[in-house]
């Protein structure tokens, strides 16, 4: 099948790009395009052409596996020259999306048309990298600065009614007439010559660039490419010539192209795609149909969890034991509905719609009709037994039981009940409403069916799906356990809060080990038992009244803002226990607080791969960037101790006496 197909239509060419799924910029594709408008300009018969796509989409972008690959038989970036520069008018046909490259060859194209649905974009910053293609030069010419600058930096496509008003598009089409309207506006424009986008002037006020920096300045800290697309855009500006423009932007996509960042982002976009797929499941496997959903607990994760089913549309009915437990926590979930409708993410209506599929209840057996019952509740395995013993004797034949526990043994808790093949763990984060990760926890019996449907069940309520075996705290805070240890030693032996911290937050994490903990709340499992000595710095805290955050003192002390600052209680507390524990205290630098906080997690990453609790190495990197924080920019933790060097993280381990994975040795 050729990839690339002309059919003369009177005096219009249409030249029609089909390279299913999304017509990706594959190189075939390129040399295709290049090759038909030659012809198309050496025919005297041909007075316009159309650029079109067959399937569901207009070209969606680059195809990302070939880059940094041989570029083909033609230069495409003289084909797209060539195209801008042609004598005659090139009509681009826009359904579905226009993205990165697909964009960048519309722009090169004299007029643009496309129906309604359609998006047009260029989200490469999103990749660590800027639109190479002379987006970043053509785009302003053709939108202005203000607009150009807003979808390269953020990234996000514009709809085609959007892209209309501000002028990227000269056209819409009707939803099933694109091809017919197309080639009507191209004999519009045979009168009227081509127009050639690098012609045009960059109009706008280069001030939005110093705006937007500071708007996203917390955002973007860490990352090069959004700054990179934007020194891009006012070299667009400053250029009257594109050609020096587009010599910027060459010099800042290599840059990006052979860093690190963008190899990192690149791996996570591939990664969160693999992240979907289950080894060793059979692909015609059917899914259970999952139209009604029961959560038991209203507190804040049973309130989140169902927060993601009611956004998607799936009835939920939701457990509490006492009632006005039950009302505040529906009351909660209002009230975060109403606060995003004020934001202007919803409507009032929406959010009516929404609350209308929510049924509160204090009774177990209202779950009996439901497709998928998820239990929040204390975690506990006694109580959590408990609950899904109760469950087996009311819910139907063929529902699926789950446990949103964050430690417990999934394969325990299905013995509990009669059919361990309908039970699996669906751990979700906090906030469940808002964090992307689902942990999908695979027991020794669970059945294929069942994680088939929750894996698809993941897609549909917006989050990001990963397999993991039953383990103590499964992938992720199994890891995190060795993070803690690092740092909670680290604090014992001279390291302060403040500087472990640091360490993190300058690595790119959203916060550190201990502002985390004064977050969660510092005596969450602690036994409150004032005549026992504490055996660790968190219990010498909490036997203080130091909870974290809730109190406005923990590891730091809180104002009512919440800022937070050193506190010299914390570190007298610190010191006293150092002291009883007979810990000299010394100094530490903030590589050994990196080498023995972030080398045994990456260590540990191995062991689970090492027992098959993971499927894959880059799972691993998708539950660390999605639900703790990771920086996206470095990949990931097993994606970054690649870059480390395995056998640095050997070395770096071994000097400090810590254990080393046998596959992680193997590697090194």
């Amino acid at each position: 099948m050729q990839s690339v197909t002309t059919e003369q239509q009177g005096d219009i060419l249409v030249v029609t790009v089909n390279n299913p799924p999304v017509n990706a910029l594959s190189w075939h594709v390129r040399d295709g395009i290049g090759d038909a408008m030659e012809v198309a300009m050496k025919d005297d018969s041909v007075k316009a052409v159309v650029l079109r796509c067959d399937g569901r989409t207009f070209i969606a972008g680059a195809d990302i596996s070939e880059l940094g690959k041989p570029l083909g038989v033609r230069n495409f970036g003289e084909d797209l020259v060539a195209m801008e520069t042609a004598p005659k008018p090139i009509i681009a046909a826009i359904h579905g999306t226009a993205l990165g490259g697909g964009l960048e060859t519309a722009l090169c194209c004299h007029y643009r048309i496309a129906v309604p649905s359609a998006k047009l974009g260029l989200p490469e910053v999103n990749l660590g990298l800027l639109p190479g293609g002379g987006g970043t030069q053509r785009l302003p010419r053709v939108v202005g600065v203000e607009q150009a600058a807003v979808m390269v930096a953020l990234g996000a496509p514009v709809s085609a009614k959007k892209a209309l008003e501000i002028g990227l598009i000269d056209a819409l089409a009707g939803e099933d007439s694109l091809a017919a309207d197309a080639v009507k506006l191209a004999q519009e424009c045979i009168a009227k010559g081509p127009r050639p986008t690098r012609n045009l002037e960059v109009k706008g006020d280069l001030g939005v660039i110093a705006k937007l920096e500071a708007e996203n300045a917390r955002k973007w800290k860490g990352f090069d490419a959004p700054y990179a697309n934007l020194r891009c855009i006012a070299a667009a500006a400053a250029n009257p010539d594109i050609e020096k423009g587009l010599a910027v932007e060459r010099e800042e996509f290599l840059k990006l192209l052979s860093g690190s960042q963008s190899a990192a982002q690149r791996h996570m976009f591939f990664a969160e795609r693999q992240a979907a797929k289950i080894d060793g499941l059979p692909k015609d496997v059917a899914l259970r149909p999952i139209n009604k959903v029961g959560v038991i607990g209203a507190g804040t994760m049973g309130g989140g969890i169902t927060m993601n089913f009611l956004s998607a549309g799936i009835p939920v009915t939701i457990v509490e034991m006492a009632q006005e437990a039950l009302d505040r926590g529906v009351g909660v979930i209002r009230k975060n509905y109403e606060a995003s409708a004020a934001k202007g993410r919803f409507t009032q209506e929406k959010v009516e719609a929404m609350m209308g599929l929510l049924t509160p209840s204090l009774s177990f057996d209202d779950l009996a009709d439901c497709d998928l019952v998820i239990e929040a509740v204390y975690e506990s395995m006694d109580v959590k037994k408990d609950v899904f013993g109760k469950l087996d004797g009311i819910v139907k034949q063929g529902a699926i039981l789950a446990s949103n526990t964050s430690y417990l043994d999934v394969n325990e808790i299905g013995a509990a009940t009669k059919r361990p093949q309908d039970v699996l763990g669906m751990h979700f984060f906090s906030p469940a409403n808002v964090m992307k990760l689902l942990e999908i926890v695979r027991g020794d019996k669970t059945a294929d069916d069942v994680l088939a449907t929750v894996m698809a069940l993941a897609k549909t309520i917006g989050k990001v799906g990963v397999v993991a075996g039953v383990c103590h705290g499964f992938i992720g805070n199994r890891m995190l356990s060795k993070r803690h240890e690092g740092a909670n030693q680290l604090l014992l032996e001279g390291a302060t809060p403040e500087q472990i911290d640091t360490v993190f937050l300058d690595f790119g994490f959203p916060m550190g080990p201990f502002q985390m903990s004064d977050l969660a709340g510092m005596d969450i499992g602690w036994h409150r038992d004032l005549t026992k000595e504490p055996t660790n710095i968190r219990e010498a805290l909490c036997k203080a009244g130091r909870f974290g955050q809730k109190n406005g003192k923990g590891f730091y002390d809180y104002d009512e803002k919440r800022n937070r600052a050193p506190s010299p209680e914390a570190l007298a507390i610190i010191e006293d226990f150092r002291s009883r524990s007979n810990m000299a205290k010394r100094d530490i630098s903030n590589e050994e607080i990196t080498e023995r906080c972030l080398y045994p997690l990456v260590n540990e990453g191995y062991k689970i791969l090492e027992e098959g609790k993971a499927q894959r190495a880059s799972d691993i990197d998708v539950v660390w960037i999605y639900g703790y924080g990771f920086p996206v920019y470095r990949g990931g933790p097993m994606f970054w101790g690649d870059l480390v060097g395995r056998d640095v993280l050997v070395k770096g381990l071994e000097k400090h006496g810590l254990p080393v994975a046998d596959s992680l040795r193997a590697k090194a």
